[in-house]
């Protein structure tokens, strides 16, 4: 029998991710992963880690499997919180969950359960797993979904071919709605319990109070762009190469408070982020007010009124070399190919249409379509059909 171990987190993707493994044949471990202490940034009762131990626990029993919690807290501390910290101080926004399948989940959980002497590790992620023969070697694929309401790939799009390798997704091939029904006629105690929201493993977090932990309030001002801003019109210059037209294409807007007029305060602009709505505590527009960008040097947001500000729309981004991941290293280009794929900016978001451009420094993503928000420190990832090859995080 190979040996299996999965991480319950309390939520009932992984209760039935484990009951599956159990019928196929496996010898399954529990191990719940306790990554946070602090309570006092968490909003009321939502997902405070007890509780979900404690589901853990009684799911493993129901199902018959040993189970035994790990505190991975230090680490958790170390390659996220203190990296999401810095990535908002430098004016980016980081993706949590992201990191946390790639730093915690699928290499530091990843490596206590193969020295537990575990052949896969498991987890309830909506995603499948692949397996071609390329060369004479086996190659792994990072697949979608069948739920596409549910897919998860999104979320492990840093992981590489030696995590994929030791990697188990038994409930890629179900969707929400079947994951519950047998959960029910297991008569669990997730069953009916609400999917886990906010930060990986912390839970609803009040983000601003999160964030001044660490990063001091600083007051500043709000300035509303109007949306016929003259550089919104300006003419495309001639270009004498393509990667100078991509430059173009992806560079950021910048901007300063004498190109609008200061309509409000704020407490600091490291705490918000691009497209983001609420908080900004401003009425009396005819339209609500976005923030199209932030600028955490002078302390300044920058805002437009309406979702379809032109301050909201870019057709490229940017990936350096050394945020640039290839879950297919076979597939990844050379410089001055190009590449065909359809690709996501965030977690839910349909798939865009996109070609990909590597250039010396790194690669150019370019969308059919316009993108809105396209957030700095955010990760971008491309599929070709169903499947997951690479993705980066736009600079």
């Amino acid at each position: 029998m190979k040996r299996v171990i999965i991480g319950l987190s309390g939520g009932v993707d992984s209760s039935v991710a484990a009951y599956l493994l159990k019928e196929q044949g496996y010898e399954v471990i529990g191990l719940f992963m306790k990554n946070w202490h602090d309570d006092s940034v968490t909003i009321s009762n939502e997902c405070p880690w007890l509780d979900d131990s404690n589901d853990a626990m009684l799911v493993a029993e129901k199902l018959g499997i040993p189970f035994q919690t790990v505190d991975l807290s230090e680490q958790y501390k170390e390659r996220i919180v203190d990296y999401m910290f810095n990535e908002y101080e430098k004016g980016r926004t980081p993706n949590p969950d992201v990191l946390c399948n790639r730093e915690i989940k699928f290499d530091v959980f990843m490596k206590i359960a193969l020295d537990l002497g575990a052949d896969y590790v498991a987890t309830g992620h909506y995603c499948r797993k692949g397996t071609i023969e390329k060369d004479g070697a086996e190659t792994y694929q990072l697949l979608a979904g069948v739920d596409g309401n549910k897919d998860q790939s999104y979320f492990l799009c840093q992981l590489s071919q030696e995590q994929l390798a030791k990697s188990l997704f038994p409930i890629g091939e179900l969707t929400k709605p079947e994951v519950r029904e047998i959960a029910t006629k297991l008569d669990l105690v997730t069953a009916d319990k609400k999917d886990s929201q906010g930060l990986c493993f912390i839970g609803k977090v009040k983000l601003p109070d999160f964030l001044q932990q660490q990063l001091k309030p600083k007051e500043g001002v709000i300035v509303e762009i109007p949306n016929n801003f003259e550089n919104y019109n300006q003419d495309v210059p001639d270009f004498s190469s393509e990667e100078e037209s991509l430059a173009f294409l992806s560079q950021k807007q910048h901007y300063q408070i004498a190109d609008g007029k200061v309509v409000g305060k704020h407490q600091g602009a490291h705490y918000f982020t691009k497209g983001q709505r609420k908080g900004l505590g401003i009425g009396g527009t005819v339209e609500p007010l976005f923030v199209i960008d932030t600028d955490v040097e002078e302390n300044v947001i920058y805002t437009g009124q309406g979702k379809e500000h032109p301050g909201l729309y870019k057709k490229a981004l940017f990936v350096t070399n050394q945020e640039l991941h290839w879950v297919r290293e076979d597939l990844a280009l050379a410089d001055g190919e190009t590449m065909d794929v359809k690709a996501r900016i965030r977690y839910r978001q349909a798939l865009e249409t996109a070609t990909l451009h590597k250039v010396e420094n790194g690669l150019y993503v370019t969308f059919d379509n316009k993108q809105s928000a396209i957030t700095e420190g955010q990760f971008v990832a491309w599929y070709l059909e169903d499947e997951l090859i690479g993705s980066g995080v736009i600079s």
